[in-house]
């Protein structure tokens, strides 16, 4: 889905860098590499020949692990100078302030993980500040249109609060940008997510994905039959999903926020 959406959005990748002998990228939440390499062939392609420096930001040691696992055996990347720094974007930006070492960046990107940004605000405006001349900061989250949305807004306060992650869908974050004064522009990827298994009993597969769209460890076992019977009600109506040729498939749509410097 998300490779489908960077084919949708290589226009972003044409409008940095230009007439540069070097593109530096920062990955914040890079986790283990596959969306970046595929940013990463697209710069490329858009710019080919030119040398990348492409920096992570990611909090996991195994994620980098594996990144770089990746990197190791994937080809044509010899134009490419990777970094890694263990630490969340909040570490990032408190060790950046600390040093003022304020590097600027071509690109900045931060993909499904502004869901675990305590003040997201701060995060956006700090990383803002960031990009030099004509840069572009790429942001992918949940669009305020998906079934994500309605299922958090209506649910969310009778589920398991986890203080690491936030309900944010791209409508809460267009309004924190606006009252911001940042500029951006907002795409929606249209996606949808086959959650049939949820209604089978007993279906392995069906409780992952319990515990994925509730974030709830063990949704079917733990959850007060009156809020599962509820939600497991409320995910097959047409406001949260479609169903079609006898499959419920759950609105799971994006949304690609391109932030301008």
């Amino acid at each position: 889905m998300l490779a489908v959406g960077f084919s949708c959005m290589a226009f972003v990748m044409l409008r940095i860098g230009d007439r540069k002998s070097e593109i530096k990228i920062l990955s914040i939440g890079g986790g283990a590499g596959e969306i970046d390499l595929q940013i990463l062939s697209k710069v490329q392609i858009q710019h080919p020949g030119i040398h990348i420096n492409n920096e992570v930001v990611e909090p996991s040691a195994e994620q980098i692990a594996k990144y770089k696992e990746l990197v190791a055996k994937t080809s044509n990347l010899e134009n490419i100078k990777f970094a890694w720094h263990k630490e969340t974007s909040s570490e990032y930006q408190n060790r950046i302030m600390e040093k003022k070492e304020f590097q600027k960046w071509d690109f900045i990107h931060m993909i499904q993980m502004l869901y675990y940004v305590k003040d997201i605000p701060a995060t956006l405006k700090f990383f803002h500040s960031l990009l030099a001349t004509n840069a572009k900061m790429l942001i992918i989250l949940v669009s305020g249109i998906s079934g994500w949305n309605k299922l958090w807004k209506k649910y969310g306060s009778r589920l398991p609060q986890d203080d690491l992650c936030q309900y944010v869908t791209s409508s809460d974050l267009t309004q924190m940008l606006d009252k911001l004064g940042i500029k951006y522009e907002c795409y929606d990827l249209l996606s949808t997510m086959d959650i049939s298994d949820c209604f089978i009993d007993g279906n392995e597969n069906g409780e992952l994905l319990c515990d994925f769209l509730t974030e709830t460890c063990n949704f079917n076992t733990t959850a007060p039959p009156d809020l599962k019977a509820e939600i497991m009600k409320d995910l097959q109506e047409s406001e949260f999903s479609l169903k079609k040729e006898g499959k419920v498939l759950f609105n799971n749509s994006l949304s690609f926020i391109v932030v301008e410097a």
